[in-house]
């Protein structure tokens, strides 16, 4: 394994970071108070916020044959960009900026056209279409930064970011970025400038443009940290990094000091939105860092997610919920002992790209949940096929993560009997020393939650939890 690089971080900003004018230049601040400590900086920032969905809509109405409805998202997208291109400026000259945010525009509405023209959105032309959020982001915080002294460089992400394919939800070929980031992106650094990149964005090895699915901002940054071995990856968002659960709906919520990448990588894969998944396999290959922050109160430490956490009293770290699952149970007592049949039944979820989050089995049956609804009806036709098949939706799973759950005595009897009160439909811990989960209904999460953060972050290890930080939170309000 190469050493890390010191003094090197790769921030990334997401939208709400690089909503507006104002939190540009916030943004900005921030990186320049990295500069003035001696680091070095890659900048990654998402779309504006709220962009990416109007995009994904143009192009939808484009698709339907609708090219007045997506010329019209298409504009206001584009007064909102130049309008914010203007405040950046200050009085000053802003003819440059405007001109690329202009050709950027004339393209996209040019797309538009022709996606309406054929009457057909396929998934790589979707890609292209929502890709133009972060090439405009990335140009306007270029800018910004600029306007506060920093040298900043634009770097579009296409020319480092090479995956496969698979538009919507492209796999990224790491060697390939690791290459292309040595040539476009390391000699910047070299000559103390700060490249600046979309994130969410790339392209194949012939250059057409790919994405890395929702929330790949994270993957991006976590992409370029690996490959180019950054001694820190900062992850800049609206929240003062992991807490103990939502605060919304409890809050008493504590921020979790230090978390592991086993920890979080749970956390974010059962709910907790803070934090994208993938974003922690690169940074787990390489033993870097990650910082959750919060761009709006730069002076709160966040959470630090590191390959090892420290000890912690508290049997749990934090408690996430996933809304929006269907349980599907599939019966077949004439395959009981049957030699291949949990592979047929799996098979059939692979072919159609579908994740499973929980099984559970019993001599005749095989209970499991999923979170993509889009192909349920051909997917339960096929397993119809091998079993009886029935599904129920509008559930939840409950998702408490800890380290060592198993080694704490009576510790499941503790969980059911903070919920005793709500109808528990699917229970798994198995393997996983630091999961422990169960499906309830959609209705009853915020009540579930409440119940189990009341019995288990009373009283909070201060070590592990920001305990100074709720109570001063608690009594301003």
């Amino acid at each position: 394994m190469s050493e890390l690089r010191p003094g090197l971080v790769v921030m990334k900003f997401g939208g709400t970071s690089v909503e507006n004018a104002r939190a540009m230049l916030r943004t900005a601040d921030i990186v320049l108070g990295r500069l003035d400590r001696g680091l070095e900086a890659v900048v990654v920032v998402s779309a504006m916020a709220k962009v990416t969905d109007l995009l994904l809509t143009a192009a939808s109405a484009a698709g339907r044959g609708d090219v007045k409805g997506a010329l019209a998202i298409s504009s206001r997208l584009r007064i909102r960009h130049v309008d914010t291109a203007t405040e950046l400026a200050a009085g000053g000259s802003v003819g440059g900026l405007h001109a690329v945010l202009h050709a950027e525009f004339d393209g996209l509405d040019d797309l538009l056209r022709g996606i309406s023209a054929v009457g057909e959105l396929t998934a790589r032309t979707n890609d292209l279409v929502v890709s133009f959020g972060e090439r405009a982001s990335s140009r306007m915080v270029t800018e910004a930064f600029r306007g506060r002294g920093i040298a900043a460089k634009h770097v579009d992400a296409r020319s480092c970011i090479v995956t496969d394919d698979g538009f919507g939800k492209a796999v990224p070929i790491e060697a390939a970025i690791a290459a292309r980031l040595l040539e476009h992106v390391a000699p910047l650094i070299a000559e103390r400038r700060v490249p600046v990149m979309g994130g969410f964005i790339g392209s194949t090895a012939t250059g057409v443009t790919t994405t890395l699915g929702r929330g790949g901002s994270d993957f991006t940054a976590a992409l370029v940290g690996g490959g180019l071995h950054a001694a820190a990856i900062e992850i800049w968002t609206d929240v003062n990094g992991i807490m103990t659960t939502d605060p919304r709906i409890c809050p008493d919520a504590l921020r979790v000091k230090t978390i592991s990448f086993e920890e979080a990588a749970e956390l974010a894969y059962f709910g907790a939105k803070v934090l994208h998944p993938a974003t922690i396999l690169p940074a787990v290959q390489k033993s870097i860092p990650v910082w959750v922050l919060n761009s709006r109160d730069a002076t709160n430490e966040g959470t630090k997610i590191t390959a090892v956490a420290p000890p912690c009293a508290s049997p749990f770290k934090s408690i996430a919920a996933k809304k929006r699952l269907t349980i599907i149970d599939v019966v077949a007592s004439r395959m009981l002992m049957t030699h291949g049949y949990l592979k047929a039944v799996f098979d059939v979820f692979d072919r159609y790209r579908c994740a499973i989050d929980m099984v559970s089995t019993s001599e005749v049956s095989i209970s499991l949940t999923v979170d993509s609804n889009e192909k349920l009806p051909e997917i339960c036709a096929e397993l119809s096929k091998l079993a009886d098949v029935k599904y129920e939706g509008r559930k939840a799973l409950i998702c408490l993560v800890g380290e060592d759950i198993r080694g704490h005595s009576g510790i499941a009897g503790q969980v059911f009997s903070a919920v005793s009160h709500v109808n528990v439909r699917m229970i798994s811990q198995g393997a996983s020393e630091i999961n422990m989960s169960f499906m309830i209904d959609e209705e009853e999460v915020e009540e579930a939650v409440r119940s189990l953060h009341s019995r288990f972050f009373e009283n909070p290890d201060e070590t592990v939890f920001d305990v100074a930080g709720r109570r001063e939170r608690l009594n301003a309000d």
